[in-house]
């Protein structure tokens, strides 16, 4: 009984890193410009893709893993140049619309490119499973961990050590404040497109190895990762990893003790209950009104 508890424990936080990774972007450009990007799935799945569609044309993992970051970095760039900031000064719903159009461009543009079948990345280093504990426990598992932490390591430091990073954070803070001490809110606004772009696709290759990939998968992941963030805190850093990891958790639990068949529709129940009863989420900041 321990064993298994173990061995869902495991799975449930190998996937819940990805989804910490992919609430993190949702937390970027949320703090940055307000927009909740529904877009930022299909970053998941672009860098998966790309970096699998180059392993499969010959180029080494390494290199297939560096450019298929590039990509999505792009196109994260690309998306602000191209739709958002054409349409800054409009209504949200009006954004949210932007955000969901660019998800569609960016998913038939690779059921063209790619088609339609599954894809995977091998293994960064084989597939002999190590036990702990009466559990299993594949390499790649430790990969995600790793790199996800080293991914939050370098993200704390980038926004403690760095002008831009602190520029992002005041821009989040206060952003007619940042203005007028100089801060060019327009490139943190890019900055922080690049950098979901990127947190996006670290969190696709890392985990393309243990699931399947495909044009469409990345529906599914970017309303997880928007489960993660708000049970977290829209906004929150630390609520992105903690939501992420407690749902990947949740999602095992309900798959192994429950029915593999209800495990999707565990972010699904988990985004109505947290905007019913805790709408800023756990770790969300709470607003102080003056009188």
């Amino acid at each position: 009984m321990a064993s298994e508890l173990l061995q869902f424990l495991f799975s449930g936080l190998t996937v819940g890193a990805m989804y910490a990774l992919a609430a993190l972007g949702y937390a970027l450009i949320y703090n940055a410009s307000h927009i909740v990007n529904f877009a930022q799935g299909e970053f998941i799945m672009l860098g998966a893709m790309t970096a699998s569609a180059l392993t499969e044309a010959g180029i080494g993992l390494p290199m297939a893993i560096a450019l298929a970051i590039v990509v999505s970095v792009v196109a994260g760039m690309g998306m602000e140049r191209l739709a958002i900031r054409p349409a800054r000064g409009a209504p949200l719903v009006t954004l949210l619309i932007v955000t969901l159009g660019v998800a569609l461009v960016i998913r038939g543009a690779v059921q063209v490119a790619l088609g339609k079948g599954n894809h995977t990345l091998a293994a960064f280093s084989g597939d002999a499973p190590i036990r702990v504990g009466g559990a299993t426990l594949v390499p790649q598992s430790l990969w995600v961990f790793g790199v996800t932490l080293l991914v939050v390591m370098a993200l704390a430091w980038y926004f403690g050590r760095t002008v831009s990073g602190k520029a992002m954070l005041a821009t989040s803070h206060n952003r007619l404040a940042a203005e007028l001490v100089g801060v060019s809110t327009n490139r943190v606004l890019l900055a922080s497109f690049a950098l979901s772009g990127a947190l996006g696709a670290i969190g696709g290759v890392i985990t393309a190895p243990i699931t399947f990939t495909s044009y469409d998968a990345g529906v599914v992941l970017g309303l997880k990762g928007f489960a993660a963030a708000a049970l977290g805190g829209i906004g929150s850093g630390p609520g992105a990893i903690a939501g992420g990891l407690a749902l990947g958790v949740m999602e095992a639990m309900a798959a192994g003790y429950v029915s593999a068949a209800y495990k999707d529709a565990v972010a699904f129940v988990l985004i109505l209950l947290v905007l019913m009863f805790m709408p800023r989420g756990l770790f969300g900041a709470r607003v102080t009104e003056r009188v």
